[in-house]
């Protein structure tokens, strides 16, 4: 199905879960930043919250609202045919997410996530990726904090760096910022998953083509003191290395032999070994039912941080990279990462699907890959900073 037979549906973006804490901010985003003429819609199952939702946005908005449920898959599709990019919150989505991903791999529909779970990528990539480029739908997960700064910015880094060469990149990720009972949820289910996670993965590694004369890696690093940026650091156990591991897998730009590694950068040593154990302990409750079904209760989906405290936040990643006998440092750096600049991420990568003009791809692919310099450029417009640091 070509791009341009899409252009007669109703609506150029829907906006999925629009009423959850995420989906409420990147609707008032959309209803602010919306070009002339965007036709948009928010949805979900509730029909008296979108209402209640649309009425706090702009009159000007001209947001339509439907109705569709994660329960009825027909309400899905059906959705799904209305649409030429579908931007879902509705999460866990290892829980909540197939259905819809396979209704716009199916209808040719672009789609959208703020997915961190490598597991359900994972078996999207197995179940969907096929249909998807037979149907030309590109289907974009970890399109908020997960994990665009992570993918752009080594795209970016990558850029500063000499073509046909090893490179090496480690990002260093700082943050002040809290966040909601939904991605508590979902980092608690994650935890919970170890085994089905690591199904997934050797799944997915059965099915995916291996690169051929090329290699691309983003093994976990240990903990060390970094002295390029001055701090501790601490290995991530996030979906972000893998994300930018397939970027570099799909493009050539980043060289034969290319490899990431991503790190929490902190300062005070205490610090450090406090988070490690506080993670470490958090796993280990995450195990087991009781225990984790009492972290749930102590902060529910739906809830979030406040206004107050989100214009308080911010965060930096710190790019060292190598490679042909140059070193360049980058950084990508806003405001509050999990929410206010998620919701700008998302909102800004589902206008860029809509209406820029972006290389001929489809099925399962990153930000990098399916938006790269054009995604870049909208949120350096927006506000989120994208800059050389130094280079020698």
């Amino acid at each position: 199905m070509s791009r341009q037979s899409r252009t007669d549906r109703p609506y150029d973006i829907v906006l999925f879960g629009a009423t959850s804490f995420a989906g409420a901010l990147t609707a008032e985003y959309l209803a602010a930043h919306a070009p002339e003429g965007l036709r948009w819609a928010i949805a979900g199952r509730n029909a008296g919250k979108l209402e209640r939702l649309r009425e706090r946005l702009p009159a000007d908005a001209k947001v339509a609202v439907e109705r569709a449920d994660v329960s009825d898959p027909a309400s899905l599709r059906d959705l799904a045919g209305k649409a030429r990019v579908l931007a879902t919150t509705v999460g866990p989505y290892v829980t909540y997410g197939e259905e819809l991903v396979a209704a716009c791999a199916d209808a040719g529909t672009d789609y959208l996530d703020l997915c961190g779970e490598p597991e359900f990528v994972d078996l999207m990539y197995v179940r969907h990726d096929a249909r998807a480029r037979e149907t030309g739908a590109r289907l974009v997960h970890a399109a908020g904090f997960d994990s665009i700064p992570h993918d752009l910015g080594v795209y970016f880094t990558v850029q500063q760096l000499p073509e046909d060469v090893p490179l090496t990149v480690e990002g260093f990720v700082t943050a002040d910022a809290a966040f909601s009972g939904g991605t508590f949820a979902s980092a608690l289910g994650q935890f919970a998953r170890q085994r089905e996670m690591a199904a997934a993965a050797r799944d997915r590694r059965r099915h995916e083509p291996r690169l051929v004369g090329r290699r691309a890696s983003a093994p976990l690093g240990g903990p060390r003191f970094a002295k390029e940026v001055g701090a501790w650091a601490l290995p991530m156990p996030t979906i972000d290395p893998q994300i930018v591991r397939r970027s570099a897998s799909a493009l050539d730009r980043y060289g034969p032999d290319f490899r990431y590694r991503q790190y929490a950068a902190v300062r005070h040593l205490p610090v450090a070994v406090g988070g490690v154990a506080a993670v470490g302990a958090l796993v280990a409750a995450a195990q087991v039912p009781p225990a984790r079904r009492w972290l749930s209760d102590r902060l529910k989906p739906g809830d979030g941080p406040s206004p107050e405290k989100r214009a308080k936040s911010w965060f930096s990643v710190r790019f060292v990279g190598e490679g042909g006998g140059q070193r360049v440092y980058t950084e990508v750096s806003g405001g509050d990462p999990g929410y206010d600049e998620t919701a700008k991420m998302f909102a800004e990568s589902a206008l860029c699907l809509a209406f820029d003009d972006l290389p001929e791809t489809a099925g399962q692919i990153t930000t990098a890959v399916a938006m790269g310099d054009a995604l870049i450029d909208r949120l350096r417009a927006a506000g989120i900073r994208f800059r050389v640091a130094s280079a020698r």
